[in-house]
């Protein structure tokens, strides 16, 4: 059976760190603590002696000076490694973790989870072709030597890095290694340990290497394992879940994401607030815990985006800038309907066009699927169409000879709804009101990824209010801005009523309407 030495880097919290150590031994397994130097030597004491006669803890030899960034970090993973390995003989398993860190699985899952895949975790992507690196240098972490903190020596970090540009003293990557990148929170076997450990000693060219780079921690470990280990034995994922913010930030965990965190398909989560006492309490209880079933949904970060960009909506420093392009003509009519149910939008614009003749369009903007005659490449990707949008829909127009265009479009985009209202052709907007039950709200939730069929009940009566609101605000947001030549039909409405406002959308006789509203299956889900 696995038993997992876990490697704790931290530099706060002695007492939360006894707590988090004492957690984990209970459970069977070990813990190897480096406590940064930096830190008060009356903390790292109390550590000690609050876990003073434990035998499934040892501390590093020899404590590190950490810094953000540095090679120091790696040097403090190294030393808590060498005194894991040397301590406990028994773990099969060694795992990275910081003192912000918790168990958000049992003991006893996450022991049959690691029983049942004989592989390492660890992320090791492409240093050079992946996108793993958002913002900031990214070749130049390799190839120039780093002395300098650009957090704290900021100055001397650029300049040094300038004056060897200058100079012509970049370096080579060690011939034998393809530099890989990743988080740094792995979990790694044994054996791949102890022989990246006996690599670590005799490739001390490597070592240097590594030492004035900059960020080692993610590429370090990354680049060795993928180095030592063949590929089939390499899960390139952690076992930790955490997410960044926009801003580069980690996102922090309170009291009441426990049913969100136990859902996600990690054995740990990444960071967990100081003041969150009572999701510290039941994760701290449920690693010792036998028995526990975990329903695994994992719409996490997909929930978290959905989330806030619901806040961003309106919140932007400047109008979005969209290109200039020439008007689609003022003898020309567009119009727009607008539905979140894409399938009811459809079936309206198929029964126009069977009973008018007139040029119809699916979803043009949102989605790729949509039929569109071959326009030399403009209509080939999303990005295209909308980019360049007047010239697409100029040459829809042109394409089918006509002066009379319709097309759906997403409540959410009222941007380009703002833009074609813009333009000096004459343009209306059909706005198609659906009634959204709960079922259809959780269809919907799962379509787009901000649930699953394992999602616990209690995310599931937090998200669907958020989600209906988020219907409503869109149509709220359509009225507000108050677009001229604008129609609406409901599916609470009769035929009659609907008859009307379809009549003058559309600019057709009073019957023809009537036949398109009293499609029976319009509003079916």
């Amino acid at each position: 059976m696995a038993r997992i030495a876990y490697i704790l880097l931290c530099h706060k919290d002695a007492d939360g760190i006894i707590a988090q150590a004492q957690r984990l031994t209970a459970a069977g397994d070990f813990i190897s603590i480096h406590f940064d130097a930096r830190a008060p030597r009356e903390a790292y004491e109390r550590i000690r002696a609050g876990l003073e006669g434990n035998p499934a803890v040892t501390f590093a030899h020899k404590r590190v000076k950490c810094g953000w960034g540095e090679w120091s970090l790696v040097r403090a993973t190294l030393n808590a490694i060498e005194a894991a390995v040397e301590a406990f003989p028994h773990a099969t398993h060694f795992y990275m973790l910081s003192g912000d860190c918790m168990a958000i699985k049992s003991a006893e899952f996450a022991h049959a989870f690691l029983d049942r895949n004989e592989v390492d975790f660890i992320e090791s992507f492409d240093f050079f072709n992946s996108d793993w690196i958002k913002t900031g240098i990214k070749e130049e972490r390799l190839i120039y030597r780093h002395w300098f903190n650009e957090r704290n020596r900021k100055a001397l970090f650029y300049a040094s890095m300038d004056w060897q540009k200058r100079l012509g003293l970049s370096r080579k990557v060690p011939a034998d290694l393809a530099i890989q990148i990743g988080s740094q929170w792995w979990c790694l076997r044994r054996q791949t340990i102890e022989t990246l450990l006996e690599f670590v000693r005799k490739r001390r060219d490597v070592v240097r290497f590594f030492q004035t780079t900059w960020i080692p921690d993610e590429t370090f470990f990354q680049t060795l394992v993928r180095h030592l280990v063949p590929e089939h034995q390499i899960s390139t994922r952690t076992l930790t879940f955490l997410m960044f913010t926009d801003y580069g930030m980690p996102v922090t965990f309170y009291n009441d994401h426990y049913d969100l965190l136990l859902s996600q398909d990690y054995l740990f989560a990444r960071k967990i607030s100081a003041e969150a006492k009572e999701l510290k309490e039941r994760l701290g209880k449920l690693y010792a815990a036998k028995g526990v079933q975990f329903e695994i949904s994992n719409e996490g970060r997909s929930l978290f985006r959905f989330l806030v960009d619901r806040g961003r909506l309106g919140r932007r420093f400047a109008p979005r800038f969209w290109e200039a392009e020439s008007s689609l003509g003022r003898e020309r009519t567009l119009m727009m309907v607008t539905c979140k149910k894409w399938h009811v939008a459809k079936r309206l614009v198929e029964r126009v066009r069977q009973v008018t003749n007139m040029p119809a369009l699916d979803y043009l903007f949102n989605e790729a699927s949509t039929p569109l005659p071959d326009l030399g490449g403009i209509q080939s990707t999303l990005e295209k169409r909308t980019r360049h949008r007047r010239a697409l829909v100029r040459m829809l127009y042109d394409y089918w000879q006509t002066d009379r265009l319709i097309f759906c479009i997403d409540p959410a985009n009222i941007d380009l709804m703002q833009d074609f209202y813009n333009d000096k052709a004459k343009v209306r907007l059909l706005e198609v009101e659906c009634d959204f039950t709960d079922e259809y709200l959780l269809g919907h939730a799962k379509r787009v990824g901000l649930a699953g069929e394992r999602t616990p009940k209690e995310t599931i009566d937090r998200l669907l209010p958020t989600i209906r609101y988020d219907v409503k605000f869109e149509s709220d947001r359509i009225r507000d801005v108050g677009f001229a030549n604008t129609y609406r039909i409901r599916q609470s409405a009769s035929v009659d009523e609907n008859t009307m406002p379809l009549a003058e959308f559309l600019d057709i006789p009073v019957e023809k309407a009537r036949e398109i509203a009293g499609t029976h299956y319009l509003f079916v889900d």
